[in-house]
């Protein structure tokens, strides 16, 4: 039995739809999902980890991904656990990740990370899907270019690393084939969705724009410190990963583009 944290989210609910495509036996756990989970309620824990052979670890952001509950998993058989981290951390000094990625290597499990690039659907199922609709996106990188990578392709090597053998010990920089530009990527929501869609990648209108929806000033000067630590390291390079791993190529941003936009994700 596969357990999947997080089956509510972006990532989580292709792995388990992937998983169960695969036929493989599983359990979805969330706050919402009828073997409920939450990460601030340690009672949720035992049930969910029931009987539990693997174990696809996530958080939602700002959770930190807790060593006891990690430990509980590994002393109730618990042998192998793949973990969804994110790409670049140390340059933006996400020491929640961080911890989450030292946890999981000292669990005594048999271990997989994967550090996924900027996903495709924050354009449309995450933070940036009002700035399309806006036809404003504003992230405070310039012209910083990045492999975005398809929720579909990280599930689908997610899924290769909790049900095959050949992946513990390996952290994977999961990117898509080419890296964009946001100006890039927003020019190609544009086409596709048949709207205009503007890219604004300045400090200045990142801070306006944050503060102006109720942010803390400090707070968000704080992630415009991070964001110039990303784009000083300079562009990121696509990897192999997805088709070593998968056996298939990455989606193109394009193709990930059109098909959204025939789902209507951005009508009206």
């Amino acid at each position: 039995m596969i357990l999947v944290l997080g089956a509510t989210g972006t990532i989580g609910r292709r792995v388990a739809a992937q998983l169960e495509a695969g036929g493989h036996p599983i359990r979805v756990a969330s706050r919402h999902t009828p073997t409920p989970f939450d990460w601030t309620d340690a009672a949720t824990w035992r049930p969910a980890l029931e009987d539990i052979g693997a174990l696809f670890l996530m958080a939602p952001d700002g959770q930190e991904i807790e060593p006891e509950l990690v430990g509980q998993a590994v002393r109730g058989g618990v042998r192998r656990i793949v973990l969804l981290s994110s790409g670049g951390i140390e340059v933006m000094g996400d020491q929640r990740l961080l911890a989450a990625e030292r946890t999981v290597r000292e669990s005594g499990a048999q271990w997989t990370i994967l550090r996924p690039s900027w996903f495709d659907q924050n354009f449309d199922e995450g933070f940036l899907r009002q700035g399309v609709l806006a036809g404003h996106i504003t992230v405070p990188v310039g012209e910083l270019r990045q492999p975005f990578v398809d929720a579909g392709d990280i599930a689908a090597v997610a899924v290769a690393a909790l049900t095959r053998d050949g992946h513990v010990g390996e952290s994977y920089e999961v990117t898509g084939p080419r890296a964009l530009s946001f100006a890039e990527a927003a020019a190609i929501i544009a086409r596709a969705a048949g709207r205009e869609v503007r890219f604004d990648g300045s400090a200045e209108a990142y801070l306006a724009a944050m503060t102006g929806v109720g942010m803390p000033e400090e707070q968000v000067k704080g992630e415009i410190e991070a964001f110039a630590a990303l784009r000083d390291q300079g562009d990121a390079q696509p990897t192999d990963v997805v088709r070593r791993v998968t056996g298939r190529a990455p989606k193109p941003f394009e193709t990930y583009a059109s098909e959204a936009a025939g789902r209507g994700a951005w009508a009206g």
